[in-house]
């Protein structure tokens, strides 16, 4: 799978302030959950900002999953990149996708103006996965012991289960290692500050030469829906 992903496109005006802006979403979530025009794509197209939102395999509007070969981090990575394309960018991620944002802004393919990455865990937590006993759970079997695997598979089953646990597997099997490619872009970090899943965020901000780190209010979901989040991404975007 390194043809690009399905992606919605909001064009910008007649004058254009900038470069479009590229939208990654989160895992077991979707791209109009995560991103809702009037909360994005609306403003940055009224700031003159193209927004290309990305929908990942295994989610609502991307591609089924059949193994997990097909979604490996550097193929999905690849994929993110023709989605991406071949002008200046300026890339937001959050959770899974801001995961895949920092190994996207590194891509030889791909230019990166700014970064944002938004509830980031500096640990992999899809390797921590017990895929056997995650998969028993969603076919019906026992709830897995492990706390993880027990989110893991309910976060599955509320979607096309089988494409979520090939492409927690796939992930998996290229575990985030941040320390090859460290972006060499301006970036900013953004975490809740009742998210358990980004603690340990500063260990990646103080990897990134000169890059920021904004704490916002919410937990992991709270974060992202919340005023405070886009404000600061667009104010970082300079599409306010």
């Amino acid at each position: 799978m390194t043809s690009a992903f399905p992606v919605t496109r909001t064009l910008a005006g007649r004058t254009v302030s900038g470069p479009p802006v590229v939208l990654i979403h989160g895992f077991a979530s979707s791209a109009t959950s995560d991103w809702p025009a009037e909360y994005w794509a609306d403003p940055l197209a009224a700031a003159g900002r193209e927004t290309v939102v990305v929908h990942l395999p295994g989610h609502p509007g991307g591609p089924r999953v059949a193994e997990a070969a097909e979604v490996v981090a550097a193929r999905v990575v690849d994929a993110l990149a023709e989605c991406a394309g071949a002008e200046e960018v300026d890339v937001v991620g959050y959770s899974l996708g801001a995961r895949l944002a920092w190994d996207l802004a590194s891509h030889p393919k791909v230019s990166v103006r700014r970064l944002v990455l938004g509830g980031l865990s500096p640990r992999e937590p899809f390797a921590a996965v017990d895929l056997g006993a995650a998969r028993a759970a969603v076919q019906g079997g026992p709830s897995p012991d492990d706390p993880l695997t027990g989110a893991i598979a309910a976060m599955a089953a509320a979607g096309d289960a089988d494409s979520l646990l090939n492409l927690v597997e796939g992930l998996a099997s290229e575990p985030f290692d941040p320390g090859p490619g460290v972006p060499r872009v301006p970036t900013l970090f953004l975490a809740g500050r009742q998210d358990v899943m980004a603690h340990g965020i500063e260990q990646l901000v103080a990897r990134v030469p000169g890059a920021r780190l904004r704490q916002v209010a919410g937990d992991h979901r709270g974060a992202l829906v919340g005023v405070e989040f886009r404000e600061a991404v667009f104010e970082f975007l300079g599409a306010r």
